[in-house]
């Protein structure tokens, strides 16, 4: 499934843009990759972190994988229930299982390295 009103990553991760802010996670095809996660190593608030700098790490039972942050910014806010849930990336990528939100640096900048929801089905084969 990929969503029409998110930017996504050659690296599986999505953007949802919200005015000065971004909530950021991976797609449902890296969770799917991934396979059963089974813990979110989280960024810390006020992380200052630049476009494609490692956010989080997630572990899986098939691999430990890193995840690149698509903006660059400063983290105000961890998606804390994934410390006690980290199965929400697999049973809901796009709402629930969001990773961090991010007020951004510069969005239009952010945007050139982005790719839309077509152009990220073409990627993935979907």
């Amino acid at each position: 499934m990929v969503k029409d009103d998110l930017y996504y990553t050659e690296n599986h991760e999505w953007v949802q843009f919200n005015d000065d802010s971004a909530l950021v996670g991976i797609t449902d095809y890296a969770q799917n990759e991934l396979g059963d996660v089974v813990f979110v190593e989280l960024p810390e608030k006020e992380l200052k972190l630049e476009q494609d700098d490692v956010l989080a790490t997630i572990e899986a039972v098939k691999a430990v994988e890193e995840i690149y942050s698509p903006v660059s910014g400063v983290v105000l806010e961890s998606n804390l229930d994934l410390e006690d849930n980290p199965e929400l990336i697999n049973s809901s990528p796009y709402e629930e299982g969001w990773i961090a939100k991010i007020e951004l640096d510069n969005k239009e900048k952010d945007m050139k390295n982005l790719i839309s929801a077509d152009e990220y089905r073409e990627l993935i084969g979907g």
